[in-house]
């Protein structure tokens, strides 16, 4: 069975990104391509740790708590360490997560709280300028 390779160009293109990051992952030790001249040669591991990599991106993981799981992933036979690793990783994830929600909620209580504020301020001005004496110009009026 021939074994399928790819260039760096080959998965910067299909997964969007740049030479120059899949090159940061290597150094990372996240992918371990072969070597051929001055060139790269990435196997489909490599290709697989890179959609993995990825993927634990887009979950907010840390590149170091990738390449943990990773490894654990190379070095386990049944993969159970690995399940359990992965599941406190998830957790603490979705912990940090959860409380920037209930940080968020809070923020755009005080948001809609400023609004609001802004809105009854606004009506008054409005008010005092449609009352005001007909001779006094804005830079007259008080508030």
């Amino acid at each position: 069975m021939a074994h399928i390779t790819f260039t760096i160009t080959d998965l910067a293109r299909e997964f969007g990104l740049t030479t120059r990051a899949i090159r940061f992952y290597e150094d990372q030790g996240l992918l371990y391509p072969r070597r051929v001249g001055r060139s790269r040669v990435y196997t489909n591991r490599d290709r697989v740790r890179l959609k993995l990599t990825l993927r634990g991106k887009r979950l907010g993981l840390s590149l170091s708590e990738i390449r943990e799981l990773l490894d654990m992933y190379d070095a386990a036979k049944g993969g159970r360490g690995q399940l359990e690793r992965f599941l406190e990783v998830l957790q603490k994830r979705r912990s940090a997560l959860e409380q920037q929600r209930e940080d968020i909620e809070a923020v755009l209580g005080e948001i809609s709280s400023f609004e609001q504020q802004c809105h009854a301020l606004l009506q008054k001005k409005r008010g005092a300028s449609l009352n005001k004496p007909a001779g006094k110009r804005d830079s007259e009026a008080t508030v």
